[in-house]
């Protein structure tokens, strides 16, 4: 799935958690952060670096508990980090594989488990990062949070969501024109880019 759907599914989940507990500070960015996290292992071994399906579901689950018993801003707000990161490693088990394009279903890596010490294969329900689905997935987390909240919070859900539109509009395109630039720009300068985001575009 695109990282703006995961970023809004984390968003959710502190909306949820700020009518729950609203002395407990800015718990909608704490779930947009959880939500994004586990993608900046973008840089190295993507979906299995900062991915930890079991694992992150355990420490979620434990930090909720003890937020349960010791509420604070720092408890609440762990949690819903933890619960949003280890919602987005779940979710990835239900999307598409990691191939350079996934649409052609040709991979059968979805997201690592470190707990097994294996690769979940991919279910496939939302077909790849950017599918039509993916968008409209992302849009119906995206309905509840700008209804609930307001002032630049609302401005930044609305252009999350145009960011989302425009990615899948382009999502297949942009394959090509990646390795089109790759074979043009000189060495020089992609040896300033880290090589896993290149790697697949060679």
């Amino acid at each position: 799935m695109m990282a703006t759907t995961h970023v809004l599914a984390g968003v959710l989940v502190g909306v949820a958690a700020s009518a729950l507990a609203p002395e407990a500070g800015p718990l909608v960015l704490w779930g947009a952060l959880g939500g994004l996290a586990p993608d900046l292992d973008l840089l190295g071994a993507h979906r299995k670096d900062l991915h930890f399906p079991a694992y992150g579901s355990l420490a979620a689950l434990a930090a909720v508990a003890l937020a349960a018993v010791a509420p604070s801003p720092a408890t609440v707000g762990v949690a819903v980090f933890l619960l949003a990161a280890a919602l987005h490693a779940v979710s990835d088990a239900f999307g598409g594989d990691l191939e350079l394009r996934p649409w052609e279903q040709t991979g059968d890596r979805a997201v690592y488990e470190h707990l097994r010490g294996r690769w979940h294969p991919p279910r496939r329900w939302i077909r790849y990062d950017g599918a039509p689905e993916d968008f409209f997935a992302g849009l119906a987390l995206a309905l509840p949070a700008f209804a609930v909240l307001d002032g630049p919070a609302r401005w930044v859900i609305a252009t999350i969501v145009v960011v989302s539109a425009v990615y899948a509009l382009g999502r297949r395109t942009l394959v090509d024109g990646g390795e089109r630039a790759v074979a043009v720009v000189p060495e020089s300068v992609l040896a300033a880019v880290p090589e896993t985001l290149i790697e697949d575009l060679r």
